[in-house]
Formats: structure tokens, sequence, C-alpha cells
């Protein structure tokens, strides 16, 4: 299992925030303040407290490290195609890789270099995925889909093709790729004050130690800055129930109780006032005796609105009008029953009419001692009248109709009604309606609760007024103004009442020293809680506090680096070896940086050996300082080799610009390393640098290596475009005659046109490239690559072929000659006549010609020469 994977199941038991810890520190150089402030956010949602950005933890995941690839897998890649929606890339691209040896592949800076190295690292999972791929911004709005790309592999000699889309998981099989990142080197300083190496992977570990370390910091400082202020709350502390709360302030203690404790009823606030006022009290008995009188006459008060608001309330009003109503009507159906009787008769006017059923009664009860043996209206013709007291006569026999009339139903119906009308009637207009409230009672009223005494005298004239709009509505069946009940304040009267009497029986308990101190312990328990509600607030912030507090000490607990330290010394043991120290130091040698050596150093720690990679430094700093640029990335090229050289299996190797940062001298050696490594294996190199591309020709070349070479560059369709052909200046000389001469048709159709200016700028173009070749002509040809540019060797065995006479410097005088005429500005902006197609195709002839003969010259010349030297006969002296 790889140092990563081993990485990956470890984490699986970590906490989430510390897991996507892990993750940024395999995917970033270092954490910037944004990743910490998000793992700390992440920590402390871990115990408990809310993170406002409500932010989630993304654990390490398998498909964000290579996937495990057998030994025995042998994976080539052949090509990238088809990338679309990177970055401003031109689709439909093919980019063809060397099965085998070395491919290079050039570009310039802003060519689509770097868009096929992102999808490289991130389709082959590479640790160093810094850069981002971003959708073409060229495209409408809602066209640019997720990047895609189409890798063609050959697995244990099987070709097949891979899709691989950005966010979604990378193809497994790509992952025998290794891809170079200048992060493949660590150093770090130890406990002992030495610098040791840290193979690729294991630096996580100081880094999620070091993150460790900086949330400590942090935890430390919102720890201190949410300190509670306690002391504030001293004051309530005592024998109280509030006051034993205090006390025992902590994180546990709930908004609740404190809540339960700071809620005072209505109740409770009078009776907190009450107490305070008794307690207070000098003469607690006498004043109870004052405040018992005040009450009695406030209850008398109180009974006689309630009572005399009884007599006409809405009930009473709406029973009054209910037996008018029902009189009123049964009076109608009786007079309708007199004017029936009287019209038989000849009668007075008002017969059977209300005054005469009153004087009918009348008679009715004067018989009774005037004729006590008959029963009336039966009284005889004999008899003496009642009322007139002269014999009835034919009025007795009247006295018998009107009897029966008023025995009649409408009759007894109406008298009946107007009975119950009258019972109830009589005895609410005889009442008195005042409630006795004198002065004095008025002004006790007022002095407590001015508002009711208002209300008590003005409900006091309310009833008097009420009652007369009653007996008013009786007669005049007028009661559309009695429809409100009126305010009565009888009940406030009596609570008032009932609250001096409460009052009264404080004091009273007052005077009593065991009840008063039973008094005084109420009191305090009702004041501590009064206290606490104006302090309510603060107090559940202050709990808020310490129970955040709280939160942040778990925090601690969760940052110790014990497991960590555990966990980076057991990975250590298993790469840690003498096989990589011998590898990086024969790395670093092969690259130039031999002063610098890694030595294995072993100690014991509690009976277990410890093994670690010292970096042999010649001063004690840090490697940074002392190591220049190029040396550090030297360092980094050969920490790669050499790990990947112990990983075993041959799975191929990327690197992206390897020698920026490089000298000369340094750029030929890892040139030479890397030609040596795709001896071994498939090795891709991406370079913008074309002296560097010309020296791994000139080592491939040399230790019989193939090579393949392409280039990219920007053209109208987009960046990224491929060409199996090197830039003008990576040519060899008759690839560069090639060129010329394709060039050349270019401007012949130009002329043929009559695009002047484009005519003119590609001809002093083809000059300046013209004289380029010739150039290359005499390092390649005449010289026969004795020496080269970019090559600082001098091959001097090479001089077998190499001859040079009049000939040569006459043609290539006169071709140098031409060629400065033309490739200057002088041309271009048309102040010398550049020549027509036919003659630039003359001159480009010459080359290809003259190249060709001493090309044929040479070869003879080094068959001759390697036959041997000529004979030559030195005279004796006796031939003298």
């Amino acid at each position: 299992m790889s140092i990563l994977q081993e990485i990956l199941s470890w984490t699986q038991g970590l906490p989430a925030w510390q897991s996507d810890a892990v993750a940024r520190l395999l995917a970033k150089q270092t954490l910037n303040t944004d990743d910490l402030d998000d793992l700390y956010a992440l920590l402390k949602m871990a115990h408990g407290i809310p993170d406002p950005k409500d932010r989630t933890p993304k654990p390490l995941a398998a498909d964000q490290i290579p996937a495990p690839v057998k030994a025995s897998t042998h994976v080539e890649l052949l090509a990238m195609k088809n990338l679309r929606h990177v970055n401003a890339m031109a689709e439909n691209q093919y980019l063809p890789f060397g099965a085998g040896g070395l491919t290079v592949i050039y570009g310039d800076n802003g060519s689509g270099k770097s868009g096929y190295s992102r999808v490289l690292k991130r389709a082959c999972r590479a640790r160093d995925q810094m850069d981002a791929i971003h959708p073409n911004a060229n495209l409408p709005v809602g066209k640019a889909g997720a990047a895609e790309a189409t890798f063609e592999i050959m697995v244990n000699g099987v070709n097949q093709d891979v899709q691989w889309s950005h966010g979604k998981v990378a193809p497994p099989d790509l992952s025998s790729l290794a891809i170079f990142d200048s992060r493949c080197a660590r150093a770090y300083l130890d406990s002992e004050d030495d610098f040791s190496y840290v193979p690729y992977g294991l630096d996580v570990f100081e880094g999620l130690a070091k993150v460790c370390k900086q949330l400590k910091s942090l935890i430390d400082i919102e720890h201190s800055q949410s300190a509670a202020d306690l002391s504030a709350f001293a004051p309530l502390q005592g024998d109280t129930a509030v006051g034993k709360l205090i006390a025992t302030l902590s994180a546990k203690t709930t908004k609740a109780q404190i809540e339960a404790l700071a809620t005072l009823t209505q109740e409770d606030v009078a009776q907190h006032l009450e107490l305070g006022k008794g307690l207070k009290e000098n003469n607690p008995k006498e004043k109870a005796v004052q405040l018992r009188l005040r009450a009695r006459r406030l209850g008398a008060v109180a009974t006689n609105a309630a009572s005399k608001g009884a007599l006409v309330d809405l009930a009473v009003v709406n029973k009054m009008h209910g037996l008018a109503n029902s009189y009123r009507t049964a009076q109608a159906a009786a007079t309708l029953a007199a004017k029936q009787f009287k019209e038989g008769e000849n009668l007075l006017p008002g017969t059977g009419g209300e005054a005469w059923r009153e004087l009918f009664d009348a008679a009715r009860r004067f018989a009774v001692e005037s004729h006590p043996d008959k029963v009336f209206p039966e009284l005889g013709a004999d008899a003496p009248c009642p009322l007139c007291q002269q014999p009835l006569a034919e009025g007795a026999g009247r006295l018998l109709r009107f009897e029966a009339f008023i025995q009649e139903e409408a009759e007894k119906t109406s008298q009946a009604r107007r009975i119950a009308l009258h019972t109830e009637y009589k005895p609410l207009a005889a009442h008195v309606m005042t409630l006795n409230l004198d002065d004095v009672t008025y002004s006790e009223i007022e002095a407590l609760q001015p508002q009711l005494a208002v209300d008590t005298r003005t409900f006091e004239q309310a009833l008097t007024v009420r009652q007369d709009a009653i007996k008013t509505a009786v007669t005049t069946h007028l009661w559309d103004g009695l429809t409100q009940e009126l305010n009565n304040p009888a009940p406030r009267l009596q609570a008032l009442a009932d609250k001096l009497n409460g009052e009264a029986e404080t004091l009273e308990k007052a005077s009593d020293e065991k009840v008063r101190a039973a008094l005084e312990k109420q009191f305090a328990e009702l004041d501590a809680r009064k206290q606490l509600a104006q302090i309510k607030d603060a107090l559940i912030t202050a709990v808020a506090k310490l129970g955040h507090q709280t939160k942040l000490t778990q925090c601690l607990s969760a940052i110790k680096t014990n497991a960590i330290s555990l966990k980076a010394s057991e990975l250590a043991e298993k790469v840690v070896s003498k096989e990589l120290a011998e590898a990086l130091n024969r790395e670093f040698k092969a690259l130039g940086v031999g002063a610098l050596r890694v030595s294995l150093q072993s100690r014991s720690d509690k009976g277990k050996a410890l093994h670690k990679l010292k970096l042999e430094l010649p001063q004690s700093r840090s490697p940074g300082d002392i190591l220049s640029e190029g040396e550090q990335r030297a360092i980094a090229i050969g920490s790669f080799l050499a790990e990947v050289g112990l990983i075993g299996g041959k799975g191929g190797i990327v690197f992206d610009d390897p020698v920026s940062s490089l000298d000369h001298r340094r750029r030929e050696r890892v040139a030479k390393r890397l030609t040596q490594e795709a001896a071994q294996r498939q090795v891709i190199v991406f370079t913008h640098d074309i002296y560097f591309l010309c020296i791994l020709a000139e080592e491939a070349e040399a230790a019989g290596v193939p090579i393949n070479t392409q280039s990219l560059a920007r053209r109208t369709e987009g960046f990224g475009v491929t060409d199996p052909e090197l830039p003008f200046e990576g040519k060899n000389a008759s690839k560069r005659i090639g060129a010329l001469k394709a060039q050349h048709q270019v401007i012949s159709k130009l002329y043929k046109d009559g695009e002047e200016q484009e005519h003119r700028k590609q001809t002093v173009d083809a000059y300046f490239h013209l004289r380029m070749a010739w150039e290359r002509a005499i390092e390649e040809v005449l010289l026969r690559r004795v020496i080269l540019r970019f090559r600082k060797g001098v091959e001097t065995q090479r001089l077998a072929e190499v001859i040079v006479d009049d000939n040569d410097y006459a043609q290539v005088d006169a071709g140098m000659t031409k060629c400065s005429n033309y490739a200057h500005d002088k041309a271009l902006m048309g102040g010398v006549a550049v020549p027509e197609p036919d003659e630039l195709l003359t001159d480009i002839m010459a080359l290809e010609n003259w190249r060709a003969q001493t090309e044929k010259r040479s070869a003879d010349t080094a068959k001759k020469r390697k036959a041997g030297p000529p004979t030559i006969t030195v005279p004796t002296m006796a031939t003298a």
C-alpha cells in the first residue's frame, strides 16, 4: 500500500474536519487564512458550536489520490484527444505520445501547454492541482460545460480509450502515471535542531500538526475573549433559590431554570410590594386596623355597586322590556274585546278600559264589606249598588254581564300581564340608586386608584339615569338607549378592599416575630427574583459563554497531536530506508547537487527503532536559505525520481516545465537524467524552453533512446492546437529548408493575388528564417555538429567529416549577406524592394543544393580519413 493509500485509510478514522484538513494539505502547498477559518469553523461545529456560514466538511476521498495499481499492470499513455471546455483550448485536437522512450511537447508561453498539463494532473490524480480549469469564456452563457477529455492508453498491451470529466472520478488506470510537481521534496526542523528529508506524502503529518497548533492559538484567543464576567452577579448570592443558582452557575445551567426564577406573576409583584411595605411599618397593628376600616368602607360601596347595578343591568332591562311588550300586546287584545262589549249596550265611554277596571275591582272589594252575605256580582236587583248605593234594579244584570266580560280570556291575560309588569316595576321605581359614596371614602379610593374613584362616581350617576330611562321606556316603549351594559366598578372595588385586607393581614402577621421571619424570607425570595428579572438577559448570555467555553475546551482535546505523531512515525518506518537514502544521493549527484547528502540515522524511543533521513548541510540553516532556487528544483526532481524508482513497476512519468529556475549546466544534467529514465519507462516532458528541447534531443540521440516531438500553438481556433512539427527554431537544417519551401508557396499566392503588404511581410520573414537555416546548416552540415548551439561540449571526433574550402566560404558569405539585406525593419517598412517569389525560391534552392553537396563531400571525406592517412616518403641520406 502506497503512502497516500495509507493516509487515506488512516483518515477514515479521523473526525470529518481533520480528514478535510488532510485533503486540503494534499492539494495545497500551504493552507491560507480562508482554509484555516474553514477548518476552525468545522472543528467548532463538531463540538456543538454552530457555523453561521453553515459550512460542511469534505473528508479525504479515494478519488482525490492515485488509485492503487498492481505492479504487474503496465499502462502507457498513447494520446490525449477531444479536450472540451478546458479554458479556451481548441477542441477536437489529438496529442500523441510515444509508447516508450521520450516524448517532448514544446509550446511557447500562451500556447495552451498548461491546459493539457492541468487536465493530465487531474486525470492522473496528481497532488498538485492548484491551477484551476475554467470553462471557455468565449462561449455564450449556458454553452460552456464541464471540462472533459479522452485518453488513449495501452494496458498490458491492449489499447483502449478512457474518459475523464472534471468533477467526476478520474479513470483508475491513469493513476499509474506519476506527475512531477515541485512539492515532491520537504524539509522540516525537528526537535534536535537539524533538517530531515521527508518523503512525498509524509509532509501531510507535519502540516496537520502545524494546523492543529494554529487552531490551538485561535481557540486560546476565543476562549479568553468569550470569558464570562460573573462578578456582576455576586450581589445576588445568598440563601435564596436565586442565590443558590448564581453560586452554582455553570455550562449546565439551563435557560429554563433562569426563566422560571426570573418570571414573576402579577400576584408575585403585588405580594413583593405588599411585603416590602408591611415589613417597613413601625406600628403594624395600628396600621392593620386602619386598613381593615378602609377595606370595610370600600367593601360596602362595592356591595352597593353590585346590588344597585344588578337592579338596572341588561338582564333587568331585557326582562322589563319583555314584560312591557307582553302587557302592551295583551292590553291591545283586551281593548278590542271591550270595544265589542260596549257596542252591544248603551254604555258610557271608557267602559271596559283601564280606569273602569279599577273601579269595578274597587266595587268588588267593597262588596265584601257592604254585602257580606252576597257573592259579588250576584247581589240581586233589590240590593243597593256598592258604588252609588242606589238599588241595582236593572244594574244587577249589568253587573253580571260586566263580570262575564272581566272573566273573558283577553281580559284575564291583560290583567295578569299588567300585574306581572307592575310587580317588577314598582320596586324598581321605588329604589334609591345612590351608593352612599361619601367624600371621605371617595378620597380614599382616589388616593389608591384615581381612575377607580372617577369610574365609581360616574357609575353612581349612571344608575339613576338608567332607572329613569327604564321607567320612561315602560310607558313610551322607547328602549333604544338601554342596550349597553353599565361599567360596574364593583369587582375592582372589591379587589381593592381585598388587597387592603391582605395588607392588613400581613401587618398583623408582621407583629409576630416568628411570622415576621417567615415573611422576611418570603420577601427575600421575591426580591431576589425581581432583581434576577432585571439582569436575566445578561445572565443568560453569561451562561451561554460558559457553555461556549466548555465546547472550546473540548475542541482543545480534539487537536492534540499525539495520534498524528504516532502515525507519522509508523509510516516513516515503512518508507525511510537505506535504499531510499542511497537513491536520493545518486539522484542528487546526477543532477549536480552532490554537495547535499542524505544519511540514515537511527535512534531508539521506548524500545522502538526510529529512523530519519538527515540532510547534511554545510551550515545550520534552512535549506531554503542555503540552496539556490535552481538547486532546490534539482533536489525536487531527484527526490521524485528516487521515490518513483523505489515504488516498483514501470509506469510512465510526466514533467511539466521541469527546468524552470535551472541554469544551462543543470538543464543538461536534467536532460541526461530524463533520457536515462526514458530508456526504462515512458517519459513525457512539457516545456517552453527551446534550449532544453534541443539538449533532450541531443541526449536521446546519443543514448539511442527513441524521441517523439510535438509542438503546441495558439491559432484562430483556440489554444493548444497540436502540430507534429516543432517550431522553426527546433528544426534541423533539412526541415528548415522544407518549411521555407512551404512558406514560398504561400508567398507566391500572395504575390499573384496582389496582396503587396502581406507579400512583403512574408518575404522579409522568409529571409529571416533563411538566415537561420544557413546558420543551422553551418553547425550541422559544414562543421558536422562538432560544435552546436546550446551544447556545452565540443565533439572533436566529428572533425573527421569536416572540410571547408573557398567555395564554402563564398556560398555561405553570399547566402548570409543576401539574407541580411532583407531580414530587417528597413525592408519591412518598404525602404528596400524585396525579391519576387522566383528569386526567393532560387535562394532557398541555393542552400538546399549546397547542403546536399556538402553532405556528400563530408561523407566521402570521412571515408578517406577512416581509411588512414596517405603514405609519406621521407628521403634518406643515401637517397640524398
